[in-house]
């Protein structure tokens, strides 16, 4: 049994900036941000 690593995902420092203002500014659950930017929350 190997194990496989997986590779992390890089976001751009533009859309981190916008899913934290989508949840502070509008207030955002981390789910819906994520929905909202085609994203899925791990």
């Amino acid at each position: 049994m190997t194990a496989e690593k997986k590779t992390r995902r890089r976001y751009t420092e533009e859309l981190k900036r916008y899913a934290v203002a989508l949840m502070t500014e509008q207030g955002y659950k981390i789910s819906d941000a994520a929905r909202s930017l085609d994203r899925n929350v791990s």
